[in-house]
């Protein structure tokens, strides 16, 4: 891939994987308000666990798609041999540990750095929706 491809693609790559962050994170939020009623009437453990429990669920999804998508990349495009390669070096890459035993060709190192900004721009949005999430849920429930 020259680098203007691997630019482009990794940003499109990027881009599908931050709409589908921002998609669970909405939706999220909407089945918390649906379910926060029900959670109150069952007490301050189950209306304070609820909306955490859920929101987890829903990062873990998120982040579980946006792995199998940079896995399917690296399939598809025949950059590494079988699934498990491909899910373990995309897992690797989108949490930046960076074991660095599977490492790609010069021609998709920035392609493959993409894989690791996504991982970054999720994880900081994960954190800050769980902070505003956790902040709002104790206020409305120790401090109101």
């Amino acid at each position: 891939m020259t680098l203007l491809h691997q630019i482009v693609w990794g940003s499109t790559f990027l881009g599908i994987c931050i709409l589908i962050e921002i998609l669970f994170l909405t939706w999220c939020t909407m089945s918390i308000i649906k379910m926060d009623k029900k959670w109150v009437t069952r007490g301050v453990f189950v209306a304070t666990a609820g909306p955490i429990a859920v929101a987890l669920g829903f990062i873990i999804a998120t982040h579980t798609i946006q792995v199998w998508i940079w896995a399917i990349v690296w399939v598809l495009l025949n950059v590494l041999p079988d699934w498990n390669s491909a899910i373990y070096f995309s897992l690797v890459t989108f949490t930046t540990l960076g074991y660095g035993d599977i490492v790609l060709g010069e021609g998709l190192r920035i392609f493959g750095s993409f894989a690791s900004v996504t991982g970054l721009l999720a994880f900081g949005l994960s954190t800050a929706y769980l902070v505003a999430l956790m902040t709002r849920v104790f206020q409305e429930r120790f401090f109101s």
